[in-house]
């Protein structure tokens, strides 16, 4: 990798480079463990004998526990060092995954569908462990290319369980199909752990100073912090609230539902007091404050892009299929299309964000993403096949291009901070994700993807009013002195 410009060399395998693929492949294969269901749901479907409202709950609680596995694993990774994070996370998701494969009924499904949900917190750590390795004028490419090869899974997902499926034969393949991903996910936690390091040698891994809350550094901040956890809460509100009208919750469970997650929203705000509460005694130095501003616009951009994505990507083998009459097989692959574009998209947003401006190229993958999402709500069986799938993949490019410009900016708001900023803003991908799925789950997919279009243009606004990054950032040793970081 060249030191004095942007470029990176992906055939070597040393330093940077080799923890940027040892991470992008643990991602990988977190997110094809994800979604192994989406490709194989027509094979689950009817295996069970499920309901079309059972299939919608197995769809939405798939990203429900992401939401707050985000949170508490990116407080871990800033604690604890994304190695020992990342490989805790892929072992204990590969006993949950082979649950799943072998579960008897629906309940056990959802159930251990729910519990896959922690492993969508990998991609998490990984932000982190790459925005320790490459500066900041690398840093939007690198975050592109691990995010966008690791969201590659998915469509690797798409392509190759179902053939898998088919491989193993009867109506059991696809048990088999998944707990293939929980058996390689099992073997990559070891090699993770014994080939990764936290940190380059002699660099020092910034922790917060206080742990159980994101650090803000205004009193307003603080309000607006509090503010910007209610959706976080408020999805999974949504998420229980179509559950019980779709019959699969009754109301007393859902009534203790709700009181759990006010509990936990109160919980999760006395915490961010305790955190924060010197604010509210003394100013915080000017060299040490950040603005939560930021954070807020970008969860809002990660909730349009990658949780317009992850809801696609969760329906779209069952929308080919229903939508154009052709195989399980042949549906997965015309899907895997959208994911697909992951291995350029994604990279191409970073890098787009590294040498344009990190808002600038927010604001046109935005207005892609709009149009892109208003022209896959026209698709229907009168399309030819091979132009639908050009619409998605269009589409896709936008909203992976917007993800990868979303990281390029989150290790350049605070760096001890990463992990819980990066938690944050990927926690709203779930919380778009869980609201796009609960629309689906009673509307069209035009409607579908006509609410996504509108959120684009609600998104947009929001970017507007985003800062650039400023040319340094500071952070305090642990020894108590203080170190510029260049932002350049």
């Amino acid at each position: 990798m060249s030191t004095s410009s942007s470029k990176i060399d992906l055939f070597s395998f040393h330093g940077k480079i080799r923890t940027l693929h040892l991470t992008w492949f643990a991602f990988f294969l977190s997110f094809a463990v994800w979604f192994n269901h989406a490709p194989l749901m027509a094979a689950i479907r009817s295996s069970f004998g499920l309901t079309d409202s059972q299939v919608s709950a197995l769809l939405m609680i798939n990203v429900a526990l992401t939401i707050p596995a985000r949170i508490v694993i990116g407080m871990l990774v800033d604690q604890f060092g994304p190695k020992l994070v990342f490989s805790i996370l892929l072992f204990l998701s590969s006993l949950v995954c082979f649950l799943f494969a072998f579960a008897d009924n629906f309940q056990e499904l959802i159930i251990y569908r729910f519990l896959l949900g922690f492993v969508g917190a990998g991609f998490v750590i990984g932000i982190r462990m790459i925005g320790e390795w490459f500066p900041a004028r690398q840093v939007g490419l690198a975050e592109g290319i691990y995010g966008g090869w690791g969201n590659f899974g998915s469509a690797a997902a798409a392509l190759l369980l179902p053939s898998l499926a088919l491989l193993f034969g009867g109506d059991d393949g696809w048990r088999y199909a998944v707990a293939t991903t929980g058996a390689l996910i099992l073997v990559y936690a070891v090699i993770y752990y014994l080939s990764a390091q936290d940190t380059p040698e002699g660099s020092t891994y910034f922790k917060p100073n206080k742990a159980g809350g994101l650090e803000v550094t205004s009193k307003f901040d603080f309000w607006f912090c509090m503010l910007m956890n209610i959706p976080l809460v408020g999805a999974l509100c949504i998420l229980t609230w179509r559950l019980t009208t779709l019959g699969l919750l009754n109301q007393n469970l859902s009534s203790l539902i709700y009181l759990v997650l006010f509990a936990v929203y109160a919980y999760q705000s006395w915490h961010l007091y305790q955190v924060n509460k010197e604010i509210f005694k003394t100013r915080v130095a000017k060299i040490h404050r950040y603005k939560f501003k930021q954070v807020a616009i970008l969860n809002l951009a990660y909730l349009t892009t990658f949780g317009s994505e992850l809801a696609v990507v969760s329906m779209l083998p069952l929308f080919f299929l229903d939508t154009f009459d052709v195989s399980p097989v042949l549906a997965g692959m015309l899907a895997a299309g959208f994911a697909f574009m992951n291995l350029v998209s994604r990279p191409f947003g970073g890098w787009f964000s590294d040498k344009f401006g990190r808002r600038n190229s927010l604001l046109i993958a935005l207005c892609g993403l709009c149009v892109g999402y208003i022209a896959m709500s026209q698709i229907d069986s009168s399309w030819a096949i091979p132009f639908a799938v050009m619409v998605t993949m269009f589409c896709s490019f936008f909203v992976q291009a917007g993800e990868g410009a979303v990281f390029a900016m989150v290790p350049l708001v605070r760096r001890r901070l990463t992990g819980q900023i990066a938690g944050m803003v990927g926690a709203y991908g779930n919380v778009g994700a869980i609201t796009f799925l609960a629309v689906l789950s009673f509307a069209t997919p035009k409607i579908f993807f006509t609410v996504i279009a509108f959120s684009a243009i609600v998104t947009f606004i929001a970017v507007y009013f985003l800062d650039e990054p400023e040319g340094e950032m500071v952070e305090v040793l642990p020894d108590g002195t203080v170190q510029v970081i260049e932002l350049k």
